[in-house]
C-alpha cells in the first residue's frame, strides 16, 4: 500500500504529462474493444439472421459461393438449374431427404387503393416452410395440392400487412401481385432488419403458381435435406453432384457446373473475412500500444533521472533493489492501467454509438473488458521493466550525491 500510495502521489504531481503519456495506450486499447465488440456482434448477428441455413441442409445454385471476379464469369457461362433438373434429382437421389425449390422476383402488390412496390416474391414447394425455418404469426402455409394445382394463394411478410392491408386483418383477403389476383391465407412472423435491409418485404407463393404467372427466367435454386441428418449431408452432396454432373455430361476432371452452399461453407467463409478484418484492426492498434509503451518508457527513464536523489534517500533508509524497483514498476503499471481504463470505456461508447447510429450490431462481454485492462497492465509491466531496472540499479552514494 506504501508503494501505491508513493506511485500515485508522484503521477498526480505531473498531470498533464502522466495524460499525455496515457493517450498511446488509451487509442491502442479502445481500438482493441471497439472492433472485437463490433466483430464479435456481427459474428453472432450473421450466425442468427444471415446464415439461418439448417446445418443439414444445403442450397445447389448456378453460382454457389463467389470470392473473385474470374470465379463469377465463370458462374455466368454455367447452364442454369431448371425444373428438369429438380425432377431428376427428386427422382434420383437417393440420400435426400427433402427437396424444395425457390425462385423469387420483384412485383409490385396492391389491395385497393394501397401498393408496395418492389416485393420480393418468392415461390417455392409446399416443404420450404419446413426447410426454410419460416414461422407464421397467424394462419397457415399453403399445401402440396395447392401448389399441385397452381392455387392463387400466399403466405405475407409484415411490411405488406402493414403498408397494404393496415389495420386490417388480412387473411382471406385477395392482394394482387402484379396484374394477378392472390388469396392470403398466412402472415408470416416479422423477421426485422437484416444490416439495414428488412426481411419482412417479402410473400411466398406456390411454385407453380408463380411459373404460371410469372415464368421462370434465372435458375433454380434447390434446397436439399440430407438423408440421415449433419453425417449424411456429404454423402447427399456427392449424389447430387453425380446426377448434375451426368446430365450436364461434364468431364472427369472438370471443375462442378454448379455451386453447393452450406451452413458450414457460409461460416467458413465469413470467419475468414472477419478474421482477415480483426487481424488489420489488431495490428494498427498493435502499433498504437507499442508506441504508447515507447512514451510510458521514455517518461519513466526522465522520471527516474528527475528523482535520483529521492532513490537515493530511500536507499540510504534501508530500502532494497527490489523496492525501488517495484515502487517504478508500479507507477508504469499504474499509467498503463489508467489509460487501460479510459480506453474500455471508451471502446464501449463507440461500440454503442456504432451499433445506435448504423445497422451494425455490437457485442461488449465482461471477458472483453477484462482482455482489454489486462493488454494494458502487459504494456506497462513491458515498458516499465527496464526504467525501474535502472532505477534500483543506481548507486546509493551516487544517488544522494545527485543534485
Amino acid at each position: 500500500m506504501e508503494t501505491l500510495r508513493i506511485a500515485a502521489t508522484a503521477l498526480a504531481a505531473n498531470k498533464l504529462r502522466s495524460f499525455l503519456t496515457l493517450l498511446g495506450v488509451i487509442i491502442g486499447v479502445m481500438t482493441v474493444v471497439s472492433v472485437v465488440s463490433i466483430i464479435s456482434g456481427l459474428n453472432n448477428y450473421i450466425a442468427e439472421k444471415v446464415f439461418t441455413l439448417n446445418p443439414d441442409v444445403y442450397i445447389v445454385t448456378q453460382f454457389g459461393i463467389i470470392t473473385s471476379r474470374e470465379q463469377f464469369l465463370e458462374a455466368v457461362k454455367r447452364k442454369k438449374i431448371d425444373w428438369s433438373d429438380y425432377e431428376a434429382i427428386r427422382q434420383r437421389c437417393h440420400d435426400c431427404a427433402m427437396i424444395g425449390v425457390n425462385e423469387n422476383s420483384r412485383q409490385t402488390v396492391k389491395s385497393g387503393p394501397r401498393k408496395l412496390n418492389r416485393v420480393r416474391v418468392q415461390g417455392g414447394t409446399a416443404n420450404m416452410a419446413e426447410i426454410n425455418n419460416l414461422d407464421l404469426e397467424a394462419g397457415r402455409f399453403f399445401t402440396p395440392a395447392e401448389n399441385a394445382h397452381s392455387d392463387p394463394v400466399t403466405i405475407i411478410g409484415t411490411d405488406v400487412r402493414d403498408e397494404v392491408f393496415g389495420k386490417l386483418d388480412p387473411l382471406g383477403r385477395t392482394l394482387w401481385i402484379g396484374d394477378h389476383p392472390f388469396r392470403v391465407i398466412g402472415l408470416l412472423q416479422k423477421q426485422g432488419s437484416v444490416l439495414g435491409r428488412s426481411q419482412d418485404d417479402q410473400l411466398w407463393i406456390p411454385i407453380n403458381a408463380f411459373r404460371r404467372q410469372f415464368g421462370i427466367h434465372s435458375s433454380l435454386d434447390l434446397f436439399i435435406r440430407a438423408e440421415g441428418g449433419v453425417p449424411g449431408i456429404q454423402r447427399s452432396i456427392d449424389n447430387v453432384r453425380t446426377i448434375l454432373r451426368s446430365r450436364r455430361r461434364t468431364g472427369f476432371r472438370a471443375d462442378d457446373p454448379f455451386g453447393v452452399v452450406s451452413a458450414e461453407a457460409l461460416q467458413a467463409l465469413w470467419k475468414s473475412i472477419s478474421a482477415a478484418s480483426f487481424a488489420v484492426m489488431i495490428f494498427i492498434s498493435g502499433i498504437s500500444l507499442i508506441v504508447g509503451g515507447i512514451v510510458i518508457t521514455n517518461i519513466m527513464l526522465v522520471s527516474v533521472v528527475e528523482r535520483t536523489r529521492e532513490i537515493g534517500i530511500r536507499r540510504a533508509l534501508g530500502a532494497r533493489k527490489r523496492n525501488i524497483q517495484f515502487q517504478f514498476l508500479t507507477e508504469a503499471i499504474l499509467l498503463s492501467l489508467g489509460g487501460g481504463i479510459a480506453g474500455v470505456l471508451l471502446g464501449i461508447l463507440i461500440s454503442f454509438g456504432i451499433s445506435a447510429a448504423f445497422p451494425l450490431p455490437t457485442l461488449v462481454t465482461p471477458a472483453l473488458i477484462i482482455s482489454g485492462l489486462a493488454i494494458a497492465v502487459i504494456t506497462g509491466v513491458a515498458a516499465g521493466f527496464f526504467p525501474a531496472m535502472r532505477a534500483a540499479n543506481l548507486p546509493p552514494i551516487d544517488a544522494l550525491r545527485s543534485e
